[in-house]
């Protein structure tokens, strides 16, 4: 049995709902012994619902699953800037929320969550197509199209579909723990870690493999985090110099290559820390931060936790 109790989610399919958006979260978070989750797929009321691509959806269930659900997901739906969701549907999200319920948006679904007036004076994003329209038609959104997604605590929001993904793991990573998370990626054949931050897209005046080869240097650097690893090593990796690899890191991945080495670190420090018995002492020096003074200063400032708590909060019981 699982350490965890059972995390109730309901994925919200609204007229137009895209493929993708619904598919995302009803598949990372669907039952099995290592997903402490529950998953009722719903919409404004069970039966048939038309959405996006030439398909269609039958959901068993109503409104009522909002009102049942520790988690509400909104796939992204046609047309968001046309009109706003039925007003059952925004009140009910409303509802929800107040008894402390997550919100999470999947792209254009950011709007319904817009509706409802909850991200009102907070940073949000959808897909970068219609950043501007939400911008627009929302003012009081502080609309950031340069990232993946935002998590407001109660209310979270992504880019595209894709980026529903890396929504997902983010939430299994602080409900589960990043163990969890890793696994769940490794099944979705997905990216283990995309920082929110990461630019949506990268305009580029001359097309340039670069994002393929900085996701190598990445590869390369994550089997040799106990070794030093300056921005001199990896540019020298990377085959280019190092001005050039800091300024391309950043426009790739929204934060700057020592930024990155370090918030990996603090990743594989987790799971050992989840999944071994091994010393914090022996950790520090697994991941290449020396000491366990070191290791709990960065886990305190990255997580606002110290190493033993995460431990304590992470470990599985019998």
């Amino acid at each position: 049995m699982s350490a965890f109790p059972s995390h109730r989610v309901a994925v919200l399919v609204l007229e137009g709902a895209k493929p993708l958006d619904v598919g995302i979260p009803a598949q990372v978070f669907t039952a099995r012994a290592s997903m402490p989750y529950e998953v009722r797929v719903c919409g404004a009321a069970p039966g048939l619902v038309t959405g996006g691509d030439g398909l269609s959806y039958h959901v068993a269930h109503g409104l009522e699953a909002l009102a049942w659900a520790d988690i509400v997901f909104v796939p992204g739906y046609r047309h968001p800037d046309r009109d706003d969701p039925p007003r059952a549907v925004v009140d009910a999200l409303g509802t929800a929320h107040d008894r402390g319920a997550r919100l999470a948006a999947i792209s254009t679904g950011a709007f319904a969550l817009a509706a409802t007036g909850l991200l009102d004076g907070r940073r949000a994003t959808t897909h970068w197509h219609y950043t501007r329209a939400l911008a627009a038609r929302h003012p009081r959104i502080r609309v950031d199209e340069n990232v993946l997604f935002v998590d407001e605590g109660s209310v979270l929001t992504s880019a595209g579909a894709a980026s529903g993904i890396d929504l997902c793991l983010h939430i299994l990573r602080g409900d589960l723990g990043v163990a969890a998370s890793n696994h769940a990626a490794r099944r979705l054949v997905a990216a283990p870690y995309r920082s929110g931050g990461q630019a949506q897209y990268v305009p580029r005046s001359v097309p340039e493999p670069h994002g393929e080869r900085f996701g190598t240097t990445r590869e390369w650097a994550l089997h040799r985090l106990a070794e030093p690893l300056t921005l001199d090593i990896l540019a020298r990796q990377a085959g280019v110099s190092p001005r050039t690899f800091s300024r391309r890191f950043v426009e790739e991945t929204g934060c700057t290559p020592m930024q990155w080495v370090m918030r990996a670190r603090i990743d594989q420090a987790r799971e050992l820390l989840e999944r071994s018995q091994r010393s914090v002492e022996q950790i520090a020096a697994d991941v290449g931060l020396g000491t366990g003074a070191n290791l709990r200063l960065h886990f305190q400032r990255v997580l606002g936790a110290t190493p033993s708590e995460y431990r304590r909060t992470f470990t599985r019981g019998e």
